[in-house]
């Protein structure tokens, strides 16, 4: 293993502050009006993707954006490596630090990427895990910020859909924010009750409000943001049921009605179209979903920077 030195990794936003995220947000931004000026930071780093789930814009944004970097990008499915033969992850990691500067990690459990981080010593990226996906909400909370809206004064944003890995890292992200997040779903749905325990420690320091309603229509009364997602993740595509339970938060004309005229509708993408979002909102004036998927591009490359400058710092 390399010498170990001082070194971020970014597994979730639990472990960021806000002067850090700010920081992340503002060398994206940068980056973004100035993509000249940091077309080399990356030049001579070797950086991996290893996927065991599929990718669209994920893959395509980091391996982009570290092109764009001047950086070298490996694509690495799981099953085509010792993994897929039974080597451990831990095992894996050792050899991804002889050989790399950083490693992205697009997987199911949480605990793989923080195994894959404890036994190396190169920058760790959780591209999404079934419980968070923060370079998602990076991405999010920088059109937000384009938009004049993530600091706005009583900002009601409103994530209406199945409490999951997004929502998740959105109540994390808006808590070291001190910004206001209400989560709409069904009452026999709830958010980790160790996630929650952790936001309210946070929120008695940043002093935001975190409102978990189960009233789709008084949700939405006011809202200047709606946010949705999938309600059926990968590898659970046979829930009928489910689907029936949650079609009274399905984002539609009728569900925008009580929002604010102008407010503005955001998806992660994929879409299921019909279901947790009708292709009317989500391809309407509103929408700042397009915006909001290149922005996946331009916050990793803001990320990236900020891996680097602190391992270089460290050394």
């Amino acid at each position: 293993m390399k010498d170990k030195k001082i070194k971020k990794d970014l597994l979730s936003l639990k472990d960021y502050s806000k002067e850090e995220i700010i920081k992340i947000l503002d060398m994206a931004e940068e980056i973004k009006s100035e993509p000249g000026n940091y077309s080399d930071i990356l030049k001579g780093r070797n950086i991996a993707l290893l996927f065991d789930k599929p990718s669209t814009r994920t893959r395509v944004s980091f391996e982009v954006g570290i092109n764009q970097l001047g950086g070298h990008c490996l694509v690495l499915d799981s099953k085509n490596l010792q993994l897929g033969r039974g080597e451990t992850y831990a095992d894996t990691a050792k050899i991804f630090d002889a050989y790399l500067d950083a490693v992205i990690i697009r997987t199911f459990m949480q605990e793989t990427v923080e195994t894959i981080a404890e036994n190396c010593s190169i920058p760790v990226i959780n591209a999404l895990t079934d419980k968070y996906h923060p370079c998602q909400i990076l991405a999010d909370m920088q059109t937000l910020i384009e938009k004049n809206l993530l600091f706005k004064k009583n900002l009601k944003f409103v994530y209406f859909g199945d409490p999951n890995n997004v929502s998740n890292s959105l109540l994390v992200g808006f808590t070291k924010l001190g910004v206001d997040i209400t989560i709409c779903c069904p009452k026999s749905l709830k958010t980790d009750e160790f996630l929650m325990e952790f936001l309210k420690k946070e929120s008695a320091i940043s002093k935001n409000n975190i409102c978990i309603e189960n009233e789709p229509t008084k949700a939405a009364f006011g809202a200047d943001v709606i946010y949705t997602d999938v309600w059926i993740s990968m590898g659970q595509e046979e829930q009928k049921e489910k689907i029936e339970m949650m079609m009274p938060y399905q984002v539609n004309s009728d569900l925008l009605k009580n929002a604010r005229p102008d407010v503005a509708i955001m998806h992660c993408l994929p879409a299921h179209r019909g279901m947790e979002i009708t292709s009317e909102v989500l391809d309407s004036d509103n929408s700042i979903v397009w915006e909001q998927a290149e922005n996946r591009l331009h916050a990793q490359k803001g990320l990236l920077k900020f891996l680097f400058d602190r391992q270089d710092d460290s050394k």
